[in-house]
């Protein structure tokens, strides 16, 4: 899995690990100060020896480009901090099939429900997932019920 950050933030943390090792750092202690595995700081360093300086260049990311754009993103980043309510919905709570809906209304993009966990953890949210709980619940007879009725079921500890 690739690591969070931008391929130039990535690239210069490569290029500082190698600056350390070249200073006399054991690779431990240069995985340690970069908070990566050890394995990687040799893996970069067998790369700066084999190709020089172009064996930390930031590489593309593999895979299949993103359906939206960064502007949709940050659209979409901008509906989610309004809240679901703002988007129609009844309650406040965002879940993957919401922000999918929201995703295939606002910009005509279908994506499966699974991918928006990965989508949302992208902008740094998390998915939610709703409490269940009756619509007829009395939030205020429940607590009268617990202060008078429970506290003379429940055992009394004894001493």
């Amino acid at each position: 899995m690739r690591p969070m950050g931008s391929a130039k933030r990535l690239e210069r943390r490569r290029q500082r690990a190698v600056a350390l090792l070249r200073e006399g750092r054991a690779p431990v202690e240069v995985a340690r100060l970069v908070d990566v595995d050890r394995r990687s700081v040799r893996r970069w360093h067998a790369a700066y020896r084999q190709h020089g300086t172009a064996g930390l260049v930031a590489q593309p990311v593999s895979g299949r480009p993103s359906k939206l754009t960064p502007r949709q993103r940050g659209q979409l980043e901008a509906a989610l901090l309004r809240g679901a309510a703002a988007s129609g919905f009844e309650s406040e709570l965002w879940t993957c099939p919401r922000v999918a809906h929201v995703i295939r209304r606002r910009f005509g993009i279908r994506y499966h429900v699974d991918h928006i966990g990965r989508l949302l953890r992208s902008l740094g949210w998390t998915p939610q997932r709703p409490v269940g709980r009756a619509l007829e619940r009395d939030e205020e007879g429940i607590q009268r019920w617990i202060k008078q009725e429970w506290m003379g079921i429940k055992k009394k500890p004894t001493g």
